[in-house]
């Protein structure tokens, strides 16, 4: 069996039409260079489908027309391509399937809205959104969040052990100091939702004693304030050894901040990421992370959709989909 051949950063130039260079000055989220957002934008689609696999997939007629309801614009998913990511998995994977997947809100024309057999939802959705999702009166599954769970089914995965997995990774190479780096999402009150990852973080080493308050860092997930949050945390006289970050994008700022610092990455601080994104493989060294199957996770979903059109289920369901430890280069024992 022939194995898969990994996309290097000329096959992603090659796709996006753009040069290699480019392509790693974006990647890196080089903020000296001046390039059009749609170019951007080009080169992480470009990195997306280079990274999807098809092998064994075969298209097949289907009469489902599936709706879309997506919040994220451009701009949110460059800052976290993970977004990014999930978006090309569903356009790609539903297509392959034979499935029309139409993007839908709530300026949708009645007429389209009439055609649609279900809904799939990505994003953070306002109490608005959520009760004229429920007016249509479809089937709707919620991917990466769970939403009214005794009304609406939901597939994401398990942020708590995935966390757990991460600490497990440091614990065992002998780090006991352990700093926290990530952000928080804002409901339409302005009021932050509950990270699982930080509950986690914090509970998980508050019973091993190994917590530390003042090692935690929190602002937006973009590379930009893991840049902003990572001098502030290792500017502490007292430094953890070992920092986990909540997405592969604030660790890019991670990777920037440690350079003008003068910190190696990992012979002073080990990182630690969560996503996964198709680009953090290219990071200098390459990303200790952990992988989320957005592949997988979007193949459940289209099943579960599916499956709630042709049977027309009562009961919501929730499935949590496991995650994996990817551990490359950012992490090492300490000395």
């Amino acid at each position: 069996m022939n194995k898969r051949k990994k996309p290097t950063i000329k096959d992603i130039a090659s796709v996006a039409g753009v040069s290699s260079a480019t392509v790693s000055r974006v990647l890196n989220y080089d903020e000296t260079l001046n390039v059009a957002m749609e170019t951007k934008k080009r080169i992480f689609e470009a990195a997306e489908e280079l990274s999807y696999d098809v092998s064994g997939q075969k298209a097949k007629k289907k009469q489902e027309t599936i709706g879309f309801y997506y919040t994220y614009n451009a701009e949110e998913e460059l800052e976290d391509v993970y977004y990014l990511s999930l978006r090309v998995d569903i356009e790609k994977f539903f297509a392959l399937d034979g499935v029309k997947v139409q993007m839908i809100n709530q300026t949708t024309n009645k007429e389209v809205l009439k055609k649609i057999d279900g809904i799939i939802c990505l994003g953070m959705l306002q109490s608005t959104a959520i009760q004229w999702l429920k007016s249509l009166e479809k089937p709707i599954v919620f991917i990466d969040s769970i939403v009214n769970q005794d009304e609406f089914s939901s597939v994401s995965f398990d942020f708590s052990l995935a966390t757990q997995k991460a600490l497990n990774h440091l614990l065992e190479l002998g780090h006991e100091t352990i700093g926290f780096i990530g952000g928080r999402d804002t409901n339409e009150f302005g009021i932050c939702q509950e990270d699982i990852r930080l509950k986690t973080f914090q509970s998980y080493l508050n019973q091993l004693g190994h917590l530390r308050k003042e090692w935690i860092k929190v602002g937006h997930y973009t590379p930009k304030d893991g840049y902003a949050l990572f001098k502030e945390l290792m500017s502490e006289k007292n430094k953890p050894t070992a920092i986990f970050i909540s997405n592969d994008s604030m660790a890019v700022g991670c990777y920037k901040a440690a350079n003008e610092m003068g910190l190696k990455i990992p012979e002073d601080v080990s990182l630690v990421g969560f996503n996964d994104l198709s680009t953090s493989k290219y990071m200098i060294p390459p990303l200790t992370t952990i992988r989320l199957d957005a592949e997988y996770l979007v193949r459940i979903a289209k099943q579960l959709i599916s499956e709630s059109i042709a049977k027309n289920l009562k009961l919501p369901l929730q499935i949590f989909i496991p995650t994996e430890l990817k551990v490359r280069e950012s992490t090492a024992r300490l000395k």
